[in-house]
């Protein structure tokens, strides 16, 4: 049997995989402590949960239009307004089955063959492959700790060509934690503008920030770079929604247009019961939003300090999501004595990458973290603090005992 060359170019995503592989050890019953998880450990408020048994009971379970119910429209519209001072009509908005549905429609509405996508690296591991699923170019833009992991107008500017289409703009960033201040933003804007650049901006954490940071949307910025942004958001992260899949985008609407055309031959619309627990999220009480980003905030500046203190790692702060990214290069090329790395049969194996370490750790310290690799930087690994604080306290001295066991 032979597959299509656009289904073996993809990868399948890393992070899920990781996720799988410390499931099935846990349900084998090992104690594993799982940083690797990308969901909040939050279960979903009580009144979505309501909203959609209401919907449920009133017997709201046929198809709806394919790009939403106009309420939930409504909804994204004042939330839009109310949060990031851009002004949408319902034709400018989509909800999808998820921000990356969202993410894969827009691809497919803007992207051809020998289009060029800009992608600051460290990047979420999907960015590349849709952009390769258009048969599009990503173009990774490597960013690093002195640039707080941003990409600066200079290195954009030095990046464009001809064929450049657009740039992905991840603020605040999965893996990193960077998020962008207006200032920069508003440089961005003028080289789209003056370059003829779309900018995807995919603003799913934008709710989860700190140290008094406050999120602001590039669309924001003025009329002309509005026409050249979609921006990307959703329920899962904010709200604790993440099974529920619901995702919307605002963009021009002849870019929405397109995509609706392009979902309505994959989905069609998202879940009708979870269509109407979106409504209530986005316009019922937002105390829970507050209280988890209060506990985010606790956790992040504990494993922030915590991980410093480990001999060799560096690690930035973060200003958005709820991820750490540290820099554990120092232990490449040291190696431990007994069970081989990565079915190495050396009786004596070396660290030679973060994969090499996210393998160690999770068969040696049985805690499971991402490598850097698949996000565009091979010198980091990744670690949620969407755990609770006690797995933390445990996973970190693991990770510290694990790391002190190489020479």
């Amino acid at each position: 049997m032979r597959v299509s060359k656009r289904a073996v170019s993809i990868k399948p995503s890393p992070t899920l995989a990781i996720d799988t592989r410390a499931k099935s050890l846990i349900a084998e019953g090992v104690d594993i402590i799982n940083f690797g998880v990308g969901e909040p450990d939050f279960d979903t408020p009580e009144n979505i949960k309501e909203a959609a048994i209401k919907a449920l009971r009133a017997g709201f379970t046929k198809y709806t239009p394919v790009g939403g119910i106009d309420e939930l429209k409504t909804a994204i519209i004042e939330k839009f307004k109310r949060d990031n001072s851009i002004a949408y009509e319902k034709s400018e908005i989509i909800v999808s089955c998820g921000a990356k549905h969202s993410l894969y429609n827009i691809a497919g509405a803007l992207f051809d063959h020998g289009d060029k996508v800009i992608i600051p690296a460290p990047y979420w591991v999907s960015y590349p492959e849709q952009v390769l699923l258009c048969n599009a170019t990503p173009i990774i833009v490597k960013t690093d700790e002195k640039t707080s992991f941003k990409i600066t107008p200079e290195l954009l500017k030095a990046n464009l060509s001809k064929k450049t289409k657009a740039l992905i703009l991840n603020s605040p960033s999965n893996p990193t934690g960077a998020a962008y201040d207006r200032k920069t933003l508003e440089e961005i804007a003028d080289i789209a503008i003056t370059y003829d650049l779309y900018v995807i901006s995919d603003e799913i954490y934008e709710k989860l920030t700190y140290d008094g940071f406050r999120h602001i949307s590039i669309a924001s910025l003025g009329d002309e770079i509005k026409q050249r942004t979609i921006v990307v958001n959703g329920l899962s992260k904010s709200y604790a929604m993440t099974g529920w899949r619901i995702g919307f985008a605002g963009g021009p609407k002849e870019i929405i247009s397109a995509m609706h055309n392009i979902q309505s031959q994959s989905t069609s619309n998202p879940t009708s019961i979870a269509q109407w627990a979106a409504v209530e999220a986005l316009t019922g009480p937002q105390d829970f939003v507050h209280q988890m980003v209060s506990e985010f905030d606790r956790r992040r500046i504990y494993m922030v300090e915590r991980l410093q203190k480990i001999k060799g790692i560096t690690c930035l702060r973060p200003m958005g999501a709820f991820y750490i990214f540290p820099n554990v290069s120092y232990y490449y090329g040291k190696k431990i004595s007994g069970k081989p790395i990565n079915g190495s049969t050396s009786q004596r194996c070396s660290i030679n990458s973060s994969l090499d370490l996210s393998s160690y750790l999770l068969e040696e310290a049985k805690v499971a973290v991402v490598p850097g690799k698949v996000f565009g930087d091979d010198k980091y690994i990744r670690l949620s603090y969407a755990v609770s604080m006690k797995d933390i306290e445990r996973g970190l001295q693991r990770i510290e005992d694990a790391l002190t066991n190489l020479r």
